[in-house]
């Protein structure tokens, strides 16, 4: 498709989307990046600077599940949105915000369990896989902190009756990138419970 063509208004919104799709592939990238360096640190290391037998903290997988709904009432917002519903708009985009919400709150309950069993980040509990672990999860707590800024922008100007049927871009923006960021959460999760498997 010929980017110069269209209306003003679907140049613009053919940019915006293209320009969220450069940097979920940047971010990408770098999750990629700090998997790999996982993966080489486990072949470099050994006996008490890595450990092979890693256990993952039972919030990590709660918030994969947590994650996973609220995508899916992501979507059933967008859905009511095409609908014209604008009460259930607001119950979904609400739900999906609480889930949010709710999914960082897991995240701190893994890192107390991690804690509680005797890995610190840093010092003399530390080991390289719980802090790679750390890291990992901080890391992806920060973008879905993006995301949640991005959905109470959504909420703000749903309130303010921006988007509809026919107006639908910053809604589509927030929804992608939330999408991304509980997709990338699975994949993070999946990798880090089937790599101690495998070294």
């Amino acid at each position: 498709m010929d980017l110069t063509q269209g209306t003003p208004e679907e140049k613009r919104s053919r940019s915006k989307k293209m320009m969220l799709w450069f940097a979920i592939g940047s971010l990408i990238m770098s999750f990629a990046a700090l998997l790999s360096a996982f993966i080489v640190s486990s072949k470099q290391r050994t006996g008490k600077d890595w450990l092979t037998n890693y256990e993952l903290p039972n919030a990590f997988l709660i918030s994969v599940v947590v994650i996973l709904v609220s995508s899916i009432t992501f979507i059933l917002a967008k859905r009511a949105l095409k609908q014209g519903n604008r009460q259930m708009v607001t119950v979904w985009l609400m739900v999906t915000l609480v889930l949010g919400l709710a999914f960082i709150f897991n995240q701190f309950e893994g890192f107390k369990q991690i804690i509680d069993a005797g890995y610190n980040f840093t010092g003399p509990t530390s080991n390289i896989t719980m802090s790679y672990i750390y890291i990992i999860a901080v890391l992806h707590i920060g973008h879905v902190i993006a995301g949640l800024i991005c959905l109470i922008v959504v909420i703000y100007n749903h309130f303010k009756q921006k988007y509809n049927s026919n107006n639908m871009l910053g809604f589509e923006l927030a929804a992608n990138f939330w999408h991304f960021v509980d997709g990338l959460w699975l994949v993070l999760f999946l990798f880090l419970y089937f790599f101690r498997y495998i070294i």
